[in-house]
């Protein structure tokens, strides 16, 4: 008598053990104590604006003030010239940017898509240049601006700084991996460059476009080394260069100091927390959505 074989049960298999998933990735446990790291000047520095000059200077430091007196955002809000170097900074900052992305646009895709006698040259001149430092440029930058008149004015600030190699070359690096064809068409049916640019190409590299923006705002917005050789009346002062006149030889008033770096920061943090995923997207975007 033989037994049918499909009568047998077929073996149970064991389910498969599953390894614990955590709500989110372990990178976050390396991520975590270093973005702590970073954020304790900022805290110490929003701490630091609501404390009185005694417990600023008190050693050991406070870690945290007695009470929050608000008198060194009293002293610097009630500063006359407080708000026009607010709006100095904004002034050249607006211009810089606006300039880096005009300009920066045209010359990355000069750069990008036409090729012209001695064009590698001129690039890897240009790409050069990102490696000279500022203090080697400062007196013949000051000597330009010295001949068109521009000393002690916004000018001087602007006017070097219209258009950067970097913003050029970042720019060049995206509109190379935008695809030839959406221009070829846009061509084809009697577009110019400059159209095909601003219609097509431009759309298409916003990311790369607000890194740009975010970059040129952020060395702008706080540099103090150029506007403190290029400026000499505080009525024409930056924000940077005007937070330094709370310092004095014999007197620091590090409550006002404080207060002002914090007005000064909050900029800077909302441009970056508003930009930072077009940063990893300039990078990563090909100038087509799936």
């Amino acid at each position: 008598m033989t037994a049918r074989i499909d009568s047998v049960p077929a073996p149970r298999t064991l389910p498969a053990l599953r390894r614990p998933r955590l709500p989110f990735s372990a990178w976050h446990l390396l991520l975590l104590p270093l973005a702590l790291v970073f954020a304790a000047p900022l805290v110490w520095l929003l701490l630091s604006s609501v404390m009185s000059n005694a417990e600023i200077n008190r050693f050991p430091p406070s870690l945290w003030p007695s009470h929050v007196d608000f008198a060194g955002y009293r002293y610097v809000l009630e500063n006359a010239l407080f708000l026009r170097w607010i709006g100095n900074s904004l002034i050249v900052s607006a211009v810089t940017v606006g300039s880096n992305l005009l300009f920066g646009a045209l010359g990355g895709y000069a750069f990008a898509r036409m090729r012209f006698t001695g064009s590698r040259t001129l690039l890897a001149l240009m790409i050069a240049t990102m490696a000279i430092p500022f203090q080697l440029t400062m007196i013949p930058t000051f000597l330009v601006m010295k001949k068109l008149g521009l000393i002690d004015s916004l000018g001087a600030l602007i006017v070097p700084s219209l258009v950067t190699p970097f913003a050029v070359f970042l720019l060049r690096q995206f509109f190379l991996s935008l695809p030839r064809e959406l221009e070829e068409a846009a061509w084809i049916d009697g577009c110019s460059r400059l159209r095909v640019l601003f219609t097509i190409v431009l759309p298409l590299s916003r990311p790369a476009l607000s890194t740009v923006a975010v970059l040129t705002f952020l060395s702008t917005w706080n540099d103090l080394t150029w506007p403190l050789i290029a400026l000499n009346h505080d009525t024409v002062y930056t924000l940077q260069l005007g937070l330094t006149t709370f310092q004095g030889q014999h007197h620091t008033n590090w409550a006002a100091v404080m207060a002002g770096n914090v007005i000064t920061v909050l900029p800077v943090l909302l441009a970056f927390l508003g930009a930072q995923k077009t940063f990893i997207q300039s990078i990563t975007s090909s100038g087509l959505k799936a």
